[in-house]
């Protein structure tokens, strides 16, 4: 699995706005929420995960709309395909780990489960679209995808949760992450 540190690295090789850096960017963010989770417990955990769903509601209809119709003409429809099905499994899973008291046994087997699935899938993007994204894209084709990305991006805020209340971008990426994932396409139209 790649580490949080090697897609800095990657991304700060790539053009600002690329949008290959934009999204090894938001792999490095959601490595490190991942790892939040992992060692914390109580309130700490709940926000960190809670962020992590936000992130991740935000990533995946940021993929499916911008990277997902680019990536079936330049990997190929089986790959697209392939990553759309880990997403909908992941989105499966995601959904049990929502019901759970963050501080469960249960919870925290599980979300070791869910980290393998989301770190196996960010690495299947990383060694087959990504390549063939910059392969069969021009730079400019792929800042202006990476325009787009951060504004899907920008509808997430750092820390869903509660306290959000009276802040609408906040309040849209509240609640399960099905339904963050529905406000973010209403958001950007899609």
């Amino acid at each position: 699995m790649s580490s949080a540190t090697a897609e800095r690295t990657q991304a700060a090789r790539l053009p600002d706005g690329d949008v290959i850096a934009v999204l090894l960017s938001q792999h490095a963010r959601i490595r490190d929420l991942f790892e939040t989770v992992r060692n914390t417990r109580g309130e700490r955990r709940k926000e960190a995960f809670d962020e992590l769903r936000a992130l991740l509601a935000v990533h995946e209809v940021a993929e499916e709309v911008v990277v997902r119709p680019v990536a079936k003409d330049s990997a190929g429809e089986r790959e697209a395909a392939a990553r759309d099905d880990e997403e909908a499994e992941a989105a499966k899973v995601l959904k049990r780990l929502e019901g759970m008291d963050v501080d469960s046994a249960e919870f925290t087997a599980l979300f070791a489960e869910f980290e393998r699935a989301v770190g196996d899938h960010a690495d299947h993007e990383e060694a087959e679209e990504f390549p063939a994204l910059m392969r069969d894209c021009t730079e400019e084709r792929r800042k202006a995808m990476g325009e787009r990305l951060r504004a899907i991006e920008r509808l997430a805020p750092t820390h869903p949760h509660p306290k959000a209340a009276g802040k609408p971008a906040a309040l849209v990426l509240t609640g399960p992450f099905a339904a963050m994932m529905d406000k973010v396409r209403d958001a950007v139209g899609h």
